[in-house]
């Protein structure tokens, strides 16, 4: 059991030439106190690591604002991320098709399906899946000859 020791509010730093608040996040392992600065926008006297950061915006027009421009990872905006879900749907009746249709002994790939995906399980499921690629195609289809 770790005995733990008590809370140092301040940090001298930089040779002793900076003195600053310091984190009072406690560790439970070793009962120590975390060695970071705390943030001065925190309230609770708290690193960034221990949750000293911003805790969001607060009115309705900033959670709008936020939820407007939210991605995932910062690579992409929404409507990158339903054009690939929508890829990956199409894909995956793509495979299923080729099943159908005994084309491949693959076996199917693993993993959740995306949002929109309905499984094809017979030769009419891949006509009408045809169709639909012909009616709602984005390209125009060149025609040979």
């Amino acid at each position: 059991m770790p005995v733990m020791k008590t809370i140092t509010s301040m940090l001298v730093t930089g040779g002793g030439k900076i003195t600053c608040l310091r984190c009072t996040a406690m560790s439970k392992r070793s009962g120590e106190q975390c060695k970071k600065p705390a943030l001065k926008s925190s309230r609770t006297q708290k690193c960034d690591f221990h949750g000293g950061g911003s805790t969001g915006p607060k009115t309705e027009a900033g959670k709008a604002r936020i939820a407007a421009v939210h991605t995932v990872h910062g690579r992409e905006t929404r409507e990158q991320r339903s054009d690939r879900s929508a890829a990956s749907a199409r894909i995956s009746r793509l495979e299923d098709a080729m099943h159908v249709l005994k084309m491949t002994t693959a076996p199917r790939s693993r993993g959740r399906k995306a949002a929109g995906y309905t499984p094809i399980t017979s030769v009419e499921g891949v006509v009408q899946m045809l169709i639909d690629d012909l009616l709602h195609c984005n390209t125009p289809v060149k025609q040979e000859g």
